[in-house]
């Protein structure tokens, strides 16, 4: 069984393509403005004219308010929402309901805790993701797309009702070692596939899409 990937992040036609000729699942558009992968709504809908119906359009935001995301989705059709702040299970359940969407909810990872904070989640969040947690000394950390990675191991031989990605720091270079410590069926990548932040390589989606097809 192959493992589902998401290519997050995309803001150029040839990430696009690379992401959709390579066979992802997923992709997702951040509209988080101090991240250096932001891609203003308008230009996220001109690329969302491109992506075939099969595969899903992810809109990641952080800690936005409705009336934000009302206003992105006026300009970009969307398929599932994604959000990677401080979001609590209440605000979840009343995003989905709000925006009749499918939600994914970022579960930032550092200790054994964090993984059982996720559990509030199951049953208002439709997918769970599970990030790696910036370290305190990173400088200008964001959310997500750090290029850092978590202890895998924390992971290992949980259960969960609430299918969910594994994201932080995978390359396809580990994405093989990651699955097998995990058992993760979604994965997420963004500056694993990057020739510096924001700038995304062909040649290294397709190599972690075809690593994903090959597990």
């Amino acid at each position: 069984m192959s493992v589902a990937a998401k290519i997050c992040g995309i803001n150029s036609r040839i990430a696009l393509e690379a992401a959709v000729q390579g066979g992802a699942e997923f992709i997702g558009f951040i509209f988080y403005p101090p991240s250096p992968r932001y891609i203003a709504p308008q230009d996220a809908g001109q690329l969302a004219k491109l992506v075939p119906p099969h595969i899903k359009k992810v809109g990641v935001f952080v800690d936005a308010d409705p009336m934000e995301i009302d206003g992105v989705m006026l300009e970009t059709p969307l398929d599932v929402l994604q959000f990677h702040g401080s979001e609590s299970p209440r605000n979840i359940d009343e995003l989905r309901i709000t925006f009749r969407l499918p939600v994914i909810k970022a579960i930032k990872v550092g200790a054994p805790e964090d993984i059982e904070r996720a559990r509030a989640f199951e049953g208002q969040a439709d997918y769970l993701m599970f990030d790696a947690k910036p370290s305190a000394d990173l400088a200008n950390a964001l959310p997500g797309g750090n290029a850092a990675r978590f202890d895998w191991t924390l992971l290992a031989g949980t259960s969960w009702k609430t299918p969910w990605f594994l994201s932080g720091g995978l390359t396809p270079e580990n994405l093989g070692e990651a699955v097998r410590a995990t058992g993760a069926r979604l994965v997420d990548v963004s500056s694993g596939v990057e020739v510096y932040p924001g700038l995304k390589d062909p040649a290294k989606i397709a190599a972690f899409l075809a690593a994903a097809k090959a597990l």
